[in-house]
């Protein structure tokens, strides 16, 4: 029989694409559970990547084209589609006027302005950047609203604590040619980040 076909107690190791024999633990029950962190295989792979705002930066109004803040943007022609799996939220100052924060973005053949670039990096430090591009100054296209991440509030009615992480999941992804950014109805600053993973376009996928 071949040792393939046999479960393997413990942990076992192996370059990409060689055969290895299901994992099992001490008790003989299969191993089908992550067996480090989530996102710890992408970081190994060096297809994770993270951008983050180095000083406070406030978020434009609305919807305006104008943008600053944090933008995450796929050049056109790119060979990978970003799939944001984070985004972190961290106010500097008190908002003067009801502030909702979420997920502004799009696609179009105009591309993003990078006015002011950030510095994005790979997860798995000192490796090279990926392809995605991020700004804390850009213009970009028209954007539509995508996903509200933060209700809004005033000084005189601050709750306990800010979020300074959302999961995404990857449950919006960032093709060629397209666009992500943090938006807010009305005034706010703060630090921002965002992280991804970077995953080969796939015909028909």
């Amino acid at each position: 029989m071949s040792d393939l076909s046999l479960q393997r107690i413990g942990p076992t190791s192996g370059g990409s694409g060689t055969a290895a024999p299901f994992r099992g633990d001490g008790t003989g029950a299969q191993a089908v559970t992550d067996a480090h962190g989530r996102y710890a295989e992408a970081a190994r792979r060096g297809s994770l990547f993270y951008a983050a705002s180095q000083a406070a930066q406030a978020i434009s109004v609305a919807l305006a084209t104008a943008y600053t803040g944090l933008c995450l943007s796929n050049p056109a022609g790119s060979k990978v589609n970003l799939e944001l799996l984070s985004v972190g939220l961290a106010l500097s100052v008190a908002p003067a006027a009801i502030a909702p924060i979420g997920l502004i973005g799009g696609q179009s053949t105009t591309a993003v302005v990078h006015t002011t670039p950030l510095l994005p990096a790979s997860t798995l430090l000192g490796t090279p950047r990926g392809v995605g591009l991020a700004d804390s100054v850009a213009t970009i296209p028209t954007p539509l609203w995508l996903q509200l991440l933060m209700g809004g509030f005033t000084a005189a009615a601050l709750p306990s604590t800010s979020p300074a992480d959302v999961d995404i999941a990857g449950k919006w992804i960032i093709p060629p040619g397209g666009f992500i950014a943090i938006g807010a109805l009305t005034a706010v600053t703060g630090l921002w980040s965002a992280l991804w993973e970077e995953v080969p376009v796939i015909a028909g996928l």
